[in-house]
């Protein structure tokens, strides 16, 4: 490295590279772990809510590694993989049938549940047999949502989470470069989830939730997070849905994907092709996030 660079959000000079190798070398005993959480803690590098961002750490010590800058100690056990496999079969939960208008299901209760361990357990199960993804559980930061009747029937779940890492109609749309999209990228999130349950008929709840979820969603971010979320963005896989609950509610199409993955940086997966939707959730989400 001769000039610094924006790695994980962060600006990294080649000082601070001699000084990872320095730490490094000079602690030939230390996992990766302590490394990452060492170099975190030098740095102060911390999330606006305090906590020590010594996962970002690793993250840039094996991009560092990965372009040969330094040379981390040997892994002393192989890296699980929570996401890699789908839970064992289960018996099937049956879930309410519920034919109604949306005035006779109101009010509705919306609630954020990934704090709540009984709330995800029914989260989880609801995705796993209702979405035609299923559910693997999720990483990063994340939002989860139950929409419950009155007496507390289930009958809808939303995921928020990462934003892709590039996406041309949508990176487009905001008018950021690169650079300010490494940096602002935590203030998109893309619901990677949105299920009504099978057995539910409700006609114009989906576009209800969405606008419902959709003012608090950054409020919730914030709390849980320490920053707000300016723009949300969704992917629709065209051969299966044509984005009718996202338009009604106000969300804009602004282009089709190219048949790459959403957190392919490397253009070697293949996906469907799917449109891509979003929802300012501020007038001055260009000026937020082209910084």
């Amino acid at each position: 490295m001769t000039a610094p660079e924006l790695i994980q959000g962060r600006l990294v000079t080649p000082h601070d590279v001699e000084e990872i190798a320095t730490l490094i070398a000079s602690h030939p005993t230390w996992s990766r772990r302590r490394v990452s959480e060492t170099l975190a803690t030098t740095w102060a590098w911390r999330t606006p809510t305090g906590q020590l961002k010594d996962m970002a750490a690793r993250t840039l010590l094996l991009k560092l590694e990965g372009r040969g800058l330094v040379t981390l100690p040997p892994r002393r056990r192989l890296p699980s993989n929570r996401m890699a496999a789908r839970p064992s079969a289960t018996e099937p939960r049956t879930w309410p049938s519920i034919t109604a208008s949306l005035a006779g299901v109101q009010p509705l209760q919306i609630d954020e549940v990934s704090a709540d361990r009984a709330a995800r357990t029914a989260f989880a199960a609801a995705l796993a047999d209702g979405h035609y993804l299923g559910y693997r559980g999720t990483v990063g930061e994340n939002l989860q949502y139950t929409v419950r009747t009155r007496d507390g029937r289930l009958l809808a779940c939303l995921l928020f989470g990462s934003a892709a890492w590039a996406c041309q109609p949508r990176d487009a749309f905001i008018g950021w470069s690169r650079v300010q999209r490494s940096a602002r990228l935590a203030w998109l999130t893309n619901n990677t989830r949105f299920l009504i349950l099978p057995s539910v008929r409700v006609p114009h709840l989906a576009s209800w939730i969405l606008g419902a979820v959709l003012r608090r969603l950054s409020g919730d971010w914030t709390r849980k997070y320490g920053h707000p979320i300016a723009l949300v963005e969704t992917f629709v896989e065209r051969d299966r849905f044509v984005g009718t609950s996202y338009r009604a509610a106000n969300w804009q199409r602004v282009g089709s994907t190219t048949g790459r993955s959403r957190q392919d940086r490397y253009t070697t997966l293949s996906v469907p092709l799917k449109d891509v939707y979003v929802y300012p959730l501020r007038a001055d989400f260009r000026e937020v996030l082209a910084v």
